[in-house]
């Protein structure tokens, strides 16, 4: 299908770019290409302005979008770590999704400002857009992304897939039994010949976050401080266990508590991400000792060796009947007899949860002891890390490349003449 300028949409021409939002970050990048260009905080920064450039002033920082006249409420915004990471006094930090859809379209508008002018580095009307969306995506939140990527950004094309789907895709299949794993949900998705069945869907807010709610918990109970690393001038090499020796910096003053509250929060998931393990069965103490601990040195300086309690950390995942393999039990059950075996056949784990060490083998583990025994049941996880935490968009990159897919997008054209009507009828 070519655009009205005659470029060929998804060809070699002009490239598709790949959106897929989520509660952590938002992954943005061409179609064709095996990773994401960026992969943004999906967080903005919104704070008082200091010192307003004239237009005929240049702005010397590329990470920070402009609102405002110069009557003394000016904001500005600030978007991806390199800007998001300093101390400003009065600088909120507001999340912009809500339930796995945008949820304030104006902090998301300043996040599409900045993908286009300092990651895409390209004009919007040039490029074709495929975003993801989550299964539950309401009808209003759909209807609005199309206008505002046709209306303000002048997209030639568009398409919404749902990012079950496309974990599907990523990992070679048509038909799967999608598990992915979020920051604030993990659901369970039946994709079947490239639709999924919305019905069956089964969703919970095990995720992520939770993980790192638990690691606050666990870290609070054995009386070890977690201090943020931007408050840290300077530490000493000290034994472990031993107390840490720190200088802490001078900071300036009027520091919101939302900003302190995220930066503290990276802190946390970097630290599950060193240390959290899943453990192959339901927790036992005497199994996870005898697993070599992992040593963690906290941003003051303290550290020492996690044992058992990393193993049990992670078990919060899988106690209750929220879990992962309790959701895709729920999901197949959900639907048609037929569909099952197939359905069993091809269990795919993605999201950024399925990284953790043992959690992809933990789900199988628990999923073979719970599908019916007349199927077979075949799971499957990427082997990368990356391709895991990325599925979705890599799922929408080699969708937005293929050539039977070029027919599919919403055409500029076609948006104008029929409206919001063919988001309904193309993208189900």
């Amino acid at each position: 299908m070519s655009g009205p300028n005659g470029m060929l949409y998804g060809g070699d021409e002009i490239g598709a770019l790949v959106f897929d939002p989520g509660h952590h970050s938002l992954r943005v990048g061409y179609a064709q290409e095996d990773t994401p260009k960026a992969d943004i905080p999906a967080v903005v920064g919104v704070g008082p302005a200091t010192h307003i450039p004239n237009s005929e002033e240049k702005v010397p920082d590329g990470n920070i979008t402009q609102t405002g006249s110069k009557t003394g409420s000016e904001l500005r915004h600030y978007i991806d770590v390199t800007e998001l990471h300093v101390p400003r006094p009065g600088m909120e930090v507001q999340t912009y999704m809500k339930d796995g859809q945008v949820d304030n379209w104006d902090l998301f508008e300043k996040m599409l400002d900045y993908c286009y002018s300092k990651v895409i580095r390209s004009p919007s009307e040039h490029h074709p857009v495929l975003f993801t969306e989550a299964v539950w995506a309401t009808r209003p939140v759909r209807e609005k992304l199309a206008e505002l990527i046709f209306e303000k950004y002048q997209a030639p094309a568009f398409f919404l897939v749902k990012n079950a789907v496309l974990v599907a895709f990523a990992n070679g299949k048509s038909t799967a039994l999608v598990i992915d794993a979020g920051a604030t949900q993990t659901s369970a998705v039946p994709v079947i010949d490239g639709y999924a069945l919305v019905s069956a869907a089964a969703r919970s807010a095990l995720g992520g976050d939770h993980l790192v709610a638990q690691a606050k918990l666990m870290l609070n109970a054995a009386h070890i401080q977690m201090l943020p690393i931007y408050s840290i001038q300077s530490k000493e090499v000290i034994r472990e266990r031993e107390r840490a020796r720190y200088t802490l910096k001078s900071l300036p003053a009027g520091l919101t508590q939302s900003w302190q509250q995220y930066m503290l929060k990276r802190q946390y998931e970097d630290f599950c991400h060193c240390i959290a393990q899943v453990s192959e069965s339901a927790y036992d103490e005497r199994t996870a000792a005898s697993v070599p601990g992992v040593h963690y040195e906290f941003p003051g300086g303290y550290h020492q060796d996690f044992g058992p309690e990393r193993f049990k950390l992670t078990e919060t995942l899988f106690e209750s009947s929220l879990a992962a393999p309790h959701l895709a039990c729920a999901a197949a059950a959900a639907c048609d007899a037929d569909a099952r075996p197939a359905l069993w056949a091809g269990v795919v784990c993605g999201g950024g949860g399925a990284c953790v060490t043992g959690w992809a083998e933990r789900v199988a583990r628990d999923l073979a002891a719970r599908a019916p025994s007349s199927h077979r049941l075949k799971s499957h996880a990427a082997a990368s890390l990356a391709e895991r935490r990325f599925a979705a968009w890599i799922g929408g990159s080699i969708l937005a490349s293929i050539g039977s897919f070029q027919q599919m997008w919403i055409s500029s054209q076609e948006y104008d003449e029929g409206g919001k009507g063919h988001l309904e009828r193309k993208c189900p």
